[in-house]
């Protein structure tokens, strides 16, 4: 038997479809993980890209998931169910600013946004709690990966994951 929620779902909905991670989001363990491994090959498909493309790609990821996330947790008549996880595709997409992509920058980046994202200290927490709706879904992700991108960057400036172009 499936849960409520599924039944108020449509995968036939771009927005539900996105939402739920092109369907990641049903695994039914560590959904936001599997989320967060759902923007990898997305990321390797946006290293075609420039910097200014990459960024004007991740803020269309983050402004239209605001629509996406919230749109899909009012239809499931639930607040950023675990099954929503296009903010943690945003929040690797900006975990990525102006980082190279590359296998070893991939995986560091994955594992630094997942901590920052499961343990969600200050400024995160607060904003997980405080904001509800689109925004609040998308707004703590986002944190994470801007903390999770300066933890890249000094990482690489430390103990560099890629070679310069």
């Amino acid at each position: 038997m499936q849960p409520l929620y599924r039944e108020r779902i449509s995968m036939k909905n771009p927005a539900h479809f996105c939402a739920v991670g092109f369907g990641s989001g049903l695994i039914p363990f560590m959904p936001g993980t599997f989320g967060s491994l759902a923007a990898l090959p997305l990321l390797l498909a946006a290293d075609l890209l420039n910097a200014w493309q990459f960024a004007t790609v991740t803020t269309i990821i983050c402004l239209a998931g605001i629509y996406i996330c919230g749109k899909t947790a009012e239809d499931m008549q639930v607040h950023d169910h675990g099954s929503i996880v296009w903010d943690e595709v945003a929040g690797m997409f900006v975990t990525f600013l102006l980082i190279p992509i590359s296998l070893p920058n991939l995986a560091v980046g994955f594992v630094i946004f997942r901590f920052y994202d499961i343990l969600k200290p200050w400024p995160i927490g607060m904003v997980d709690k405080r904001l509800h709706g689109g925004i609040g879904i998308m707004l703590d992700d986002v944190l994470a990966g801007l903390m999770a991108c300066l933890t890249l960057q000094l990482f690489n400036m430390n103990w560099p994951l890629s070679l310069p172009a």
